[in-house]
């Protein structure tokens, strides 16, 4: 993982070498990949890289922000006409991808966790947990192979600060609530990253701590993690422990939650095959989201369930009840707010409509949104795409082995 310090420092003294060396080793992209995208001669890129020289033309470093997606801000610069659009070209997904690590390790710069010793105040625990909540949003661009270890580590700090500090009965408690949102954040990561075992794990912890901590919607999450997990085993069961995480879903229960939980909910349904409960659930989760107190503060971990979220979900839910014409546009709708950065989530969510596409009997359409799926999860540090497209691969060519388009994409990923 990037180390931070250095980072920080890279950017606030236009030190770009340090960030195109980074980018490299990071992201594996070539000098040459670097030099093309902000203008720059290959050979310049690996002279700043070497630590020899710097950039100091305004309109160079302007230049570079834009290439990399490095906000004007971070580097002392107005804001780049970009910040506020959705514009990545698909070849520029591994550097954007990068940048936008770049950018999150800057606005971590002063959350860097000190130690504790002694007696732990609120002021401590809200440190840790805004650092948690910025540490989440790597989630969004990288894999859990890349983040698995970072999320471990922020979760067994505060096991040590449990066990090792003194504090007040209440500081316990949110301490024991923080320690559970962060169990589900390394699950999460182990799950994306193929290591089952410990991200069951860690839900179960995540659930404990939180009952003990009576963080209802906290330990509620939890259950609906499990049932995530569960669906590709046993649908059944875990559309059983989905609707479990609902039951005490009540209007004190924040919208994000009240969404999260009912799509999750939905989605288990679907994959059961219910397809009553699907659309109940559905229903539930778009109220919740357009009720009166979603405009209202919502917990870090469910503030980015939002309506293209909700379209996404939906359109896999229909598309696992095998209804394409209902899939096909919420995920196309789904989809359109995707950038190439945020790689692992548009190639997997594409695997969906390229089921939904094969379901209707559009199968070159399928295979095309399959290629493109694959040309997003290659070197995402994540099972879960590669996983979806094997699937939607093998399902292609059992069913449709004469067609051209589907002939290339076995042989484009074989």
């Amino acid at each position: 993982m990037l180390e931070l310090p250095e980072v920080v420092l890279a950017l606030s003294e236009h030190d770009f070498g340090t960030v195109f060396r980074i980018a490299r080793q990071e992201a594996h992209i070539s000098y040459s990949k670097i030099a093309a995208e902000c203008g720059i001669k290959p050979e310049r890129v690996g002279t700043l890289a070497r630590g020899q020289g710097r950039v100091e033309s305004y309109e160079k470093i302007g230049a570079i922000a834009d290439a990399l997606r490095v906000p004007g801000h971070l580097i002392g610069l107005a804001p780049r006409p970009w910040e506020n659009t959705a514009d990545a070209e698909p070849g520029r997904r591994a550097v954007l991808q990068t940048a936008g690590v770049i950018g999150l390790a800057a606005t971590l710069s002063n959350l860097t966790p000190a130690p504790v010793n002694g007696r732990v105040g609120t002021s401590t625990v809200a440190r840790l947990r805004e650092r948690t909540a910025r540490l989440r949003h790597l989630d969004d661009l990288l894999g859990g192979g890349d983040t698995y270890r970072v999320y471990v580590g922020e979760y067994q700090d505060t096991k040590r600060i449990l066990r090792s500090e003194s504090y007040s009965n209440d500081v316990r408690r949110d301490l024991l609530e923080l320690l559970a949102e962060q169990a589900q954040q390394a699950g999460w990561a182990a799950f994306d990253s193929g290591r089952e075992h410990e991200a069951s794990t860690l839900y179960r912890e995540s659930r404990s701590a939180a009952e003990e901590a009576n963080a209802e919607h906290v330990a509620r999450n939890a259950l609906a993690f499990l049932a995530y997990q569960a669906v590709s085993g046993d649908p059944r069961a875990a559309a059983a422990i989905a609707a479990h995480s609902c039951d005490a879903i009540t209007e004190r229960t924040p919208a994000t939650v009240r969404a999260l939980l009912w799509e999750r909910a939905a989605y288990a349904h679907a994959v059961a095959g219910d397809l009553d409960a699907t659309e109940r659930a559905l229903s539930a989760a778009h109220t919740a989201l357009s009720a009166e107190d979603a405009t209202h503060p919502q917990p870090h971990w469910s503030a980015w369930v939002d309506q293209a979220e909700l379209d996404i979900m939906a359109g896999r839910c229909w598309t696992e009840l095998r209804r394409p014409l209902r899939a096909v546009p919420l995920l196309v709708r789904g989809l359109k707010g995707f950038e190439d950065a945020h790689a692992r989530d548009k190639a997997l969510y594409s695997t969906w409509l390229a089921e939904a596409y094969a379901t209707a009997g559009e199968v070159e359409e399928a295979a095309a949104v399959t290629v493109r799926a694959a040309d997003l999860a290659d070197g995402v540090a994540s099972v879960r795409p590669r996983r979806r497209i094997r699937q939607v691969v093998s399902t292609l060519a059992l069913g449709h082995p004469a067609v051209p388009a589907v002939a290339e994409l076995v042989e484009r990923t074989a």
